[in-house]
């Protein structure tokens, strides 16, 4: 019990850089206190002394603001910080270093017995107030954006934010990128909406549809070549595109980089 309690204080020195001595942990944070408690009220659970069980998850819940079910399986080294308002359901499971902070919810979406509540395996990081909704699986290692709703799978290594949550972090090749931006200018969009390291769900799909601009005129130039060869008589080269209709993204860009300046 003693190295438990010892392993979990080690992890918040480690992820917490306001935690100063071990018995300013021991004695002052409700996310550890929550945990202690409900290892007691699993096992309580598992014994099947049930209202026994529930009974002392409300206690806790008084006493840190955290409530957790004692149904609910959490492995070694998970850690909540400030915990206010952190509701996890019945059937979760989270794995090993998982780390959430306050007002974050792994709830269900169903009232059908069996598993409803979402997975979270090793590593996990979930921001502040974000929802993960529904029996899903959140793959080792993922980061999930503060106030996000989650209610798909998340991949590996993968970052999801927005509402619904969608990947932001998508790798993308170099010559790839290059390109983004260089179709970027021609459409008139600023090259922040392509980024690859821009973590705005939005921007990537940009970023996918000037790819597949890029593609439909290059179908578009070989089509018309072929139809030259035939004995047509169709342009060979794509018409530029008529910006006029995008002045209100130049005026918008404009009015974003005066807010900059003043500030």
């Amino acid at each position: 019990m003693f190295k438990r309690l010892r392993e979990d204080i080690n992890s918040v020195y480690a992820r917490d850089p306001a935690a100063r001595n071990w018995f300013e942990v021991l004695t002052t944070y409700p996310g550890l206190h929550a945990i202690w408690w409900h290892r007691m009220n699993h096992r309580l659970w598992n014994w099947r002394f049930y209202w026994l069980a529930r009974f002392l998850s409300t206690v806790a819940r008084w006493l840190t603001g955290i409530e957790i079910h004692p149904g609910a399986r959490i492995g070694r080294r998970f850690f909540i910080d400030h915990g206010m308002g952190v509701v996890i359901g019945e059937t979760a499971e989270i794995g090993d270093d998982v780390t959430i902070y306050h007002g974050v919810t792994l709830g269900g979406t169903s009232w059908n017995q069996g598993k409803r509540h979402p997975t979270l395996e090793d590593g996990v990081v979930i921001g502040a107030g974000a929802k993960v909704l529904g029996p899903i699986i959140v793959a080792k290692n993922a980061r999930i954006g503060s106030n996000a709703v989650v209610v798909k799978d998340v991949p590996a290594e993968a970052t999801v934010v927005g509402i619904p949550a969608r990947v932001a972090n998508s790798k993308v090749a170099p010559e790839v990128s290059k390109r983004r931006a260089e179709m970027a200018k021609q459409y008139g969009f600023d090259a922040y909406a392509i980024s690859p390291d821009n973590p705005d769900p939005v921007a990537t799909a940009i970023g996918r549809m000037l790819d597949h601009v890029h593609l439909l005129d290059q179908k578009v130039a070989d089509l018309c070549c072929a139809v030259n060869k035939l004995g047509g008589n169709v342009c060979e080269e794509i018409p530029e595109v008529e910006l006029d209709d995008m002045d209100f993204i130049t005026a918008e860009q404009e009015a974003a980089e005066r807010r900059k300046r003043d500030q």
